[in-house]
């Protein structure tokens, strides 16, 4: 069998020194078949990825922080861990913080009172919390529209009727939408914290306009948005000492659960993962041992004829 292997093969397998040579290896290559047009059309692509690698690292460095711009420091934040869940205490806290200060300005048009239910609220505290709100709804019998309490099913109201009206209330900046904040800037949870944490005065030499503040960790370090958070602003619920960095802490908590809902999902699907495979890998390696052992460490011997 072996010797058959070999005469088929023609690379010498059964010779004590066959001496593998470059134009051995070179005749197994298919490239020497490919048509000119195929070479230059991979060339092409190459140069293209390249390129586009090249540009994306160009954008990532553009970003990066300026003379008048910091970086935000990583914090020890409790939902870093590769298992570790978010602090549900803090998100609903965090809640709190937005519905009474962040709530005046910014939107958050992509949640639903249903979603607090299970992770900062119970069903019966949702729909308390959605019954606060009027929405207006129909059109009824008559075709006319009308007001009706909150529903779990309502998202969260704007505080502005349009852009427009938002634009002409803080004047001309657009507040942003804060349902998926952390996924939309640089440094995620960890740029909330330093940005609502960080006002100063401007250094000599900066000029702001009226209505502009400084603050280092922005871009141009200019923002239309005042500092918004203070020691004892509000009173949390659960008696937490309402500092401005716990403040600021909780809500960069809550927007974390806002913009990644699955969040604590996806690390309890983490550890199921890791038991299943690490059950099917010792499996398929027993499986394999018990149908190569045989194989592997048979010895075959050619005998030619006399």
């Amino acid at each position: 069998m072996a010797a058959s292997v070999g005469r088929i093969c023609g690379a010498g397998l059964l010779k004590p020194a066959c001496g593998i040579t470059s134009s051995q290896i070179s005749s197994f290559s298919t490239t020497r078949e490919w048509t000119r047009g195929r070479k230059t059309l991979l060339g092409t692509l190459g140069v293209l990825t390249g390129g586009v690698g090249a540009l994306v690292y160009a954008l990532e460095q553009s970003v990066k922080a300026s003379d008048l711009e910091l970086h935000p420091p990583k914090n020890p934040w409790s939902h870093n861990g590769i298992l570790s869940s978010l602090d549900h205490a803090s998100v609903r806290r965090g809640y709190q913080v937005y519905k009474q200060v962040c709530a005046a300005c910014h939107s958050m048009r992509f949640i639903a009172y249903r979603n607090l239910v299970g992770v900062t609220h119970t069903e019966e505290e949702a729909k308390a919390e959605a019954e606060e709100i009027m929405v207006t709804d129909g059109p009824d019998e008559s075709g006319n529209m009308f007001q009706r309490p909150g529903k779990l099913s309502d998202y969260f109201p704007s505080p502005y009727a349009n852009e427009e009206a938002a634009r002409a209330a803080n004047n001309g900046a657009f507040p942003p939408d804060l349902s998926y904040i952390v996924l939309a800037r640089h440094g995620g949870e960890d740029y909330i914290f330093s940005l609502l944490t960080g006002y100063c005065d401007p250094p000599a030499g900066v000029i702001l306009r009226d209505g502009q503040y400084f603050n280092p960790y922005f871009p141009g370090g200019a923002i239309s948005m005042a500092q918004a958070l203070f020691n004892e602003v509000l009173e949390y619920d659960d008696g937490t000492p309402a500092t401005a960095s716990q403040l600021a802490k909780d809500v960069a908590t809550f927007l974390k659960w806002t913009g990644e809902p699955e969040f604590d999902d996806r690390k309890r699907m983490f550890i199921k993962a890791t038991g299943i495979f690490t059950l099917l890998i010792a499996i398929t390696f027993y499986y394999k041992r018990h149908k190569w052992i045989s194989l592997k460490t048979r010895k075959i011997e050619f005998k030619p004829r006399k």
